[in-house]
């Protein structure tokens, strides 16, 4: 890798890593969300709350040693990190399950487009939260 591009890399790995494995547990939330909605019937709501599970648990386990760099998994360290983690991810969780109620529940939007528009305002929010917050370096 040429000098330029590896200086490119190194800047914004954390960026890409969170984008690459975003997407993953997008597809995760997703694999689950669409079935709950389309296949059980479930409510929006109650789809999104368990897709959301799944997709937090898979997004933890990889951001924190892929993406975070963060490799220490003692409980004195995994524990706080987790903690805030789940802070951020409760937040834009209830956040993306509650317009997802309003929109598709209430108004009758339709599902699987909210939850792709919703799906973007969560990843941002995610990003910085886990950034800033759960594995910020100190």
């Amino acid at each position: 890798m040429g000098t330029k591009a590896k200086a490119l890399w190194n800047r914004y790995y954390d960026v890409i890593a969170y984008l690459f494995f975003g997407v993953l547990t997008t597809a995760v939330n997703y694999v689950i969300y669409l079935p709950c909605l389309n296949g059980l019937h479930l409510s929006a709501g109650v789809s999104n709350m368990i897709a959301w599970l799944a997709a937090v648990i898979f997004a933890f386990v990889t951001n924190k040693p892929f993406v975070f760099k963060s490799h220490d998994w003692s409980a004195s360290v995994v524990w706080p990190e987790f903690t805030k983690f789940m802070g951020c991810r409760i937040g834009s969780g209830v956040l993306e399950t509650g317009i997802l109620f309003l929109t598709v529940d209430f108004l009758g939007w339709n599902g699987n487009w909210m939850k792709l528009i919703t799906s973007v305002l969560v990843v941002v929010l995610n990003y910085f939260g886990s950034k800033l917050l759960a594995f910020r370096k100190k």
